[in-house]
């Protein structure tokens, strides 16, 4: 049995701002030596996409800070979403904060798995080709081998 510890993410959420908590607690996971796992389920999949087009969940989050308040009904508004993200990229880019994209690489390189979950990828039919290379491609059962072992097992 290793010494190394393990840390285990399971990632459901497919949007620009649900993107970085998986990516940043790998990436960081990784360069603290802990040997990492992300596991893709659902909409989380959309992280695994050669090109990511995502948006922010403005929509019932109302823990949202935006420069200006910003009533629920107003972000059901058509444009609204994509308005706040071109906002949250903004200011994203002035504070300095990782391209998505490029934390997603930093994880590969750092040899964090990457598990789509194949269950989904079948239910969804989903073009398997249009993931990045380096995707592994298992159930959940393949998942618990690994985090049932771990020493951090998180639900994002």
């Amino acid at each position: 049995m290793s010494d190394q510890k393990k840390m285990a993410i399971i990632a459901t959420k497919g949007s620009l701002d649900w993107g970085y908590p998986p990516f940043i607690l790998a990436s960081t996971a990784a360069a603290l030596g802990y040997d990492c796992e992300v596991f893709f389920t659902f909409y989380g999949l959309q992280l695994l996409r050669k090109k990511l087009d995502l948006q922010v969940t403005s929509l019932g989050n109302p823990g949202m800070p935006m420069p200006m308040p910003m009533p629920v009904l107003l972000q059901a508004l058509p444009g609204m979403q994509k308005m706040m993200t071109v906002m949250m990229k903004k200011k994203m880019a002035a504070k300095g904060v990782s391209d998505l994209g490029d934390l997603r690489e930093l994880c590969l390189e750092a040899e964090v798995r990457m598990i789509a979950c194949q269950m989904t990828v079948d239910l969804f039919d989903m073009d398997t080709s249009e993931f990045i290379d380096g995707v592994e491609y298992a159930g959940a059962a393949a998942f618990f081998e690994f985090a049932g072992e771990s020493d951090i097992c998180l639900f994002i």
